[in-house]
């Protein structure tokens, strides 16, 4: 199915809200089938990559299990053709009961008017 319809800043704000809902079936419907998520962390380069629904699916459920209060705070986006970028702050409390405050983004490649890869960034606090 091709669509002339493209990814909007209306999209990615959106995007972001079902995040901080916690709405799994939510996210899943802005991303392709074929989509690809690389977390922030992980022991690959590109940390720990998640191919398909299935695994994105799991991925992304990951954020909240790891930090059951997580928000992604003040975020702000842009796009450029079939590319785009979300930036914010991560505020979460861990399972291990230590608070979290990093600034953070997430750079997008879009087909159509779906996401295809989400790949996120996050400052690690020394």
């Amino acid at each position: 199915m091709t669509s002339d319809r493209k990814v909007t800043i209306a999209t990615l704000e959106a995007f972001a809200d079902a995040w901080n809902r916690h709405a799994i079936d939510d996210l899943m419907s802005f991303m392709t089938d074929d989509c690809v998520f690389e977390a922030n962390a992980g022991p690959d380069v590109s940390g720990t990559v998640f191919r398909g629904r299935d695994e994105v699916r799991r991925g992304f459920m990951r954020a909240w299990q790891l930090f059951p209060d997580a928000r992604w705070n003040d975020a702000r986006h842009f796009i450029s053709g079939d590319r785009g970028c979300s930036e914010w702050i991560f505020t979460g409390t861990g399972v291990d009961g230590r608070p979290v405050e990093v600034a953070g983004c997430d750079i997008f490649q879009f087909k159509g008017d779906r996401i295809a890869v989400k790949n996120s960034f996050r400052k690690q606090r020394s």
